[in-house]
């Protein structure tokens, strides 16, 4: 996939990875990867600049963990602003793949 491709959207992609619950950066990379058919392998100097935009505009909230065995991580976490967020750019993706799908095609966008 293009970098290209993700300007945009990253904020939302990594929104909606921890819509399933708190996690690490590098969790959130491997679930960004899971979900996306290994189509987006994002390496952290994207997603770290990404969870700290995220955060300072309250849509995250992070503390440290220091876990019996392993190392000291950063867990993150939907704030309620966050879910909002996603619900409302969910809807505006929906929006603009129907219209992009409708120019690229040729034909008309798909059903909502």
């Amino acid at each position: 996939m293009e970098p290209e491709m993700l300007k945009g959207h990253l904020d939302t992609i990594v929104l909606a990875a921890l819509e399933a619950g708190p996690a690490h950066g590098y969790a959130i990379i491997e679930t960004i990867r899971r979900m996306s058919g290994e189509a987006f392998d994002l390496p952290e100097g994207t997603i770290y600049p990404a969870l700290h935009r995220l955060e300072q505009a309250g849509l995250l909230a992070s503390a440290w963990t220091d876990p019996a065995l392993g190392r000291r991580r950063r867990i993150y976490t939907l704030t309620e602003d966050g879910r909002s967020a996603l619900a409302k750019r969910r809807e505006t993706w929906g929006r603009f793949a129907r219209a992009v799908h409708a120019v690229v095609t040729g034909g008309s966008p798909w059903p909502a």
